[in-house]
């Protein structure tokens, strides 16, 4: 599943080499912290938040169970 939400994540930002993803324990379930460069912060989040909420929805409907990612 990390390995999913890196490679959508590198997929979208110019600098894919500063993409780092930590895999944490929530509440609810696993939790992906996806960190990226200042710079592309914007773009991964996306105009509204569009770009964040695909991810989100790919890799919940990939997992089959509630899972959270997360952008620093």
């Amino acid at each position: 599943m990390k390995d999913l939400v890196e490679y959508l994540a590198k997929s979208v930002v110019d600098r894919p080499e500063a993409v780092r993803v930590q895999e944490r324990r929530g509440r609810e379930g696993p939790l992906y912290v996806v960190e990226v460069a200042p710079e592309d912060k914007g773009r991964l989040i996306g105009k509204g938040g569009r770009v964040i909420e695909a991810i989100r929805t790919l890799v919940r409907a990939y997992a089959k169970r509630k899972v959270g990612v997360e952008v620093r």
